[in-house]
């Protein structure tokens, strides 16, 4: 019988790729920072090109880490709060749930 991934391996995995690039980690920070801001705002703080950071706002939305609403012409970012708490939890478990090291 070929082992299946629980839903809670899957969403884990799929948050911890998202996180997995120091610029993806930058955004994020600068967006738990503020309550929401726009494109340009991120742009402006990090030292990359326009589609090099729309790329990254691509994986952290696909990933469910942050959203993005729509003012034409401009897009609004912020931190899922939902989904930010799933992820908080999920990595909670498997640090505590799996260590066995005595400082955790």
């Amino acid at each position: 019988m070929k082992k299946q991934y629980t839903e809670q391996e899957v969403r884990l995995a799929r948050f911890a790729k998202a996180m997995g690039h120091p610029t993806r980690i930058a955004i994020l920070k600068f967006l738990a920072s503020r309550n929401e801001c726009f494109f340009g705002d991120i742009h402006e703080v990090l030292p990359i090109a326009k589609a090099t950071v729309s790329q990254h706002l691509s994986e952290l939305k696909d990933s469910g880490l942050i959203q993005g609403e729509i003012f034409p012409p401009r897009v609004k970012y912020c931190i899922s709060a939902e989904n930010w708490g799933l992820a908080k939890t999920l990595f909670n478990d498997l640090i505590h749930s799996y260590c066995t090291c005595e400082n955790v």
